[in-house]
């Protein structure tokens, strides 16, 4: 999927925009500009405007929706961390992969990407 691009609807106009990153080890998985997100932490899930205050949290496996301008923008997540700094989002996850479908269709991703964690980590 090119960045940028991503799966449902729209989302009404006018929220200040913040700079958004999913960072793997092994790539940047989107880079963008967002009104909201939201996340799936280990202490409940987040939503995030401009202008949140600094936060680090630990990501649990989920779906994270990214609002542009345009579209909502799916992923599924497996671990890491959320961090909110100024008008950054940084979200650095162990396996992330943006999903073509609904929330739905992220939070499968999700749990799929948990699940080669898991094969893994018995090898």
């Amino acid at each position: 999927v090119p960045q940028g691009q991503g799966a449902r609807g729209k989302l009404m106009a006018g929220h200040p925009l913040f700079r958004v990153d999913i960072v793997t080890p092994e790539a940047t998985i989107w880079t963008g500009e967002a009104e909201f997100i939201s996340a799936r932490t280990t202490e409940g899930d987040i939503g995030i405007y401009a202008g949140h205050e600094p936060t680090m949290a630990a990501l649990a496996t989920g779906p994270v929706a990214i609002h542009t301008e345009d579209v909502v923008v799916s992923a599924g997540v497996h671990g890491g961390f959320l961090q909110i700094f100024e008008e950054t989002v940084t979200l650095l996850t162990d396996r992330a992969e943006i999903t073509e479908g609904s929330h739905e269709e992220a939070l499968r991703v999700a749990r799929e990407l948990a699940a080669v964690e898991e094969t893994l980590a018995d090898l």
